[in-house]
């Protein structure tokens, strides 16, 4: 992006970066980890198969040297002899070949997971540029991966000389064993020379493994404005997310002024705030705030109870305390059911009278609002959405 450009890469790739990255082939590989477990895989296939395949080895040996000079002249019987021996030497490599595919395929699973990607099989120009080629092979990461080999070579040819002229008297003396105890000798030693080759090598994948995830991650680093930007594109421009706060309070004040005509009592400040309060006692264990407001708000719940007959009373530390405590759609705290359950007898009294054409009772004054629940006008910060 233009406006990205000459700014430092310092931000770590977002998840939606690193999902694009993935969907492009882009993930952390190690070519080592999967040398290391093919030369472990192999080591441990001699170990469990070892024995098994030199008795099949020695088999057809003994039996393609034992054929007789006379079937030499019969074509049929080479092939048979030929397809016995192909046989017999599928049934001796099958448990090495497959354990080391799925040594080769499973081992760069490891590190990065299982992607398919078609964009990576598209061919890319800077792929077969020369020029390209020269500045990938002269970059920190060509040098890099030079070390990396250089160090691989050092440390795998260096064990395989020492390996060499530790057996050198061994290999000398094969050619005077029989058949069966050279097999199994030679067998032994293909053991350790893929377990310690393997060893070695993955002094190499413990320093590489490291390296290319975080080279992964370098490579993907952002700048502050491709977040920003990024940010843009995920969640909408500024005006349209305020927009859209807009519509979602309206759709909620929509809600709430409906909830009105189903309260029991308003409690108003009596001109700054109001809170209508609804109590089933079959369905709640305290009074819930249906609706609550301020200011503007205030003056429309009160007009909506007046037009419904719902009970107004005034009682301003209470009205303050309910709607600093309380969010919509919640119980009342604990605290202040006494003071409710007062406002709740002068309702039944008011009904009664109502009810009967008697006088109507005069509404409680004094609420006994914990220390902790008191607000001073003006300063009754809002926990909940209105």
């Amino acid at each position: 992006m233009a406006e990205a450009q000459g700014q430092e890469r310092t931000e770590r790739a977002t998840p939606k970066r690193l999902r694009e990255a993935r969907e492009k082939g882009q993930v952390p590989r190690s070519r080592e980890l999967a040398t290391v477990s093919i030369l472990l895989v192999a080591a441990g296939t001699f170990f469990l198969f070892g024995d098994r395949m030199g008795n099949i080895l020695a088999e057809v040996m003994r039996e393609g040297l034992a054929l007789e000079p006379g079937r030499l002249r019969d074509p049929h019987a080479i092939v048979q002899a030929m397809a016995a021996d192909t046989w017999a030497a599928l049934q001796l490599l099958a448990p090495l070949l497959v354990l080391l595919g799925l040594a080769a395929v499973l081992a760069p699973l490891a590190l990065g997971g299982w992607v398919f990607s078609a964009q990576a099989l598209l061919p890319k120009w800077e792929k077969i540029s020369p020029a390209k080629g020269l500045k990938r092979l002269f970059s920190l990461r060509g040098l890099v991966e030079l070390g990396k080999a250089l160090a691989k070579v050092a440390v795998v040819g260096g064990v395989a000389v020492l390996l060499l002229h530790r057996w050198s008297g061994d290999v000398g003396g094969l050619a005077r064993e029989a058949l069966e105890p050279q097999l199994a000798h030679v067998f032994h030693r293909l053991r350790e020379a893929f377990l310690i080759l393997g060893a070695s090598t993955l002094i190499v994948a413990v320093v590489d493994v490291p390296y290319q995830l975080w080279q992964h991650a370098r490579q993907l680093r952002m700048t502050r404005q491709e977040v920003k930007d990024e940010l843009k594109d995920t969640e909408g421009r500024p005006e349209v997310r305020s927009r859209l706060r807009s519509m979602q309070r309206e759709m909620a004040q929509r809600r709430m002024m409906d909830a009105v005509p189903t309260a029991d009592v308003v409690v108003t400040n009596p001109t700054h705030y109001a809170v209508a309060l609804s109590y089933d006692p079959l369905r709640a264990n305290a009074p819930r705030v249906v609706a609550k407001g301020v200011d503007h708000m205030a003056l429309q719940i009160r007009e909506v109870a007046r037009r419904h007959e719902v009970p107004i009373v005034e009682a301003p530390p209470l009205a303050r305390a309910l709607y600093a405590s309380t969010r919509l759609e919640e119980e009342i705290p604990a605290a202040l059911y006494v003071s409710v359950a007062h406002l709740l007898a002068y309702l039944y009294q008011l009904k009664a009278a109502r009810r009967t054409g008697g006088p109507e009772p005069e509404p409680p004054r004094d609420f006994d609002i914990p220390e902790a629940f008191r607000v001073e006008p003006g300063n009754a910060d809002d926990p909940g959405a209105q």
